[in-house]
């Protein structure tokens, strides 16, 4: 039974949350979480599955926003992010909650995650990949046929580097020593819009 990928857009920001997961064995990741937890949740149970993490590919508001209500449905569920990040789950950020227009705060982190762990469900095994540059602790998760690049890189355009913890260098190196390198018939699956392949932003992307 192939892998499948929900895409929900979700929140003020319109913020990409994945729901990767097997039919045969019911078993699911949720990346990125970002708002409308009852969207995501209905889903889940809809479709009767059975969350196996919770991953923040960075830890904006737009992307962890939902972190609390999902947890609490599923208390055993761990939550997910590179430990560079891991502070901004529970930390109060003004500038951050005004920009987004969002209530911050998530509950804190059950794993941090480091360059080259693997997250798995049923025939999937995802890798993590450290790409900072849109915040220290910015990750990427790669599979054979596909990547989710968080706000690292998008359909014609990259992420921010002027927020606080951006780095323009950064940003720039992980997208071409981390994610051009790979298969270009890779899809990537970023934090915002919709869907692309590292061959075509490699060729066609004006940031790069």
């Amino acid at each position: 039974m192939p892998i499948e990928i929900k895409r929900f857009e979700v929140g003020p920001v319109i913020t990409n949350c994945y729901i990767v997961y097997n039919e045969r064995s019911s078993e699911c990741i949720i990346i990125d979480p970002g708002a409308e937890p009852e969207k995501i949740l209905g889903f889940i149970s809809d479709n009767k599955l059975n969350p196996k993490y919770i991953i923040n590919t960075h830890g904006h508001p737009d992307h962890i926003g939902a972190n609390k209500e999902i947890k609490k449905t599923y208390p055993g569920v761990p939550i997910c992010v590179h430990r560079d990040d891991a502070m901004l789950l529970t930390e109060k950020q003004a500038v951050l909650t005004v920009f987004f227009g969002m209530k911050y705060g998530s509950p804190p982190a059950d794993r941090l995650l480091e360059e080259g762990d693997e997250l798995e469900i049923t025939d999937l095994k995802l890798r993590v990949i450290h790409t900072p540059g849109h915040t220290p602790g910015g990750i990427s998760l790669l599979d054979d046929k596909f990547i989710f690049t968080g706000d690292l890189i998008f359909y014609d355009s990259v992420g921010r580097s002027d927020l606080p913890g951006g780095n323009a260098e950064e940003l720039i190196d992980s997208i071409k020593k981390k994610i051009l390198v790979l298969d270009g018939k890779i899809t990537i699956y970023p934090g915002h819009g919709i869907h692309t392949t590292i061959e075509r932003e490699h060729a066609e992307n004006p940031f790069l």
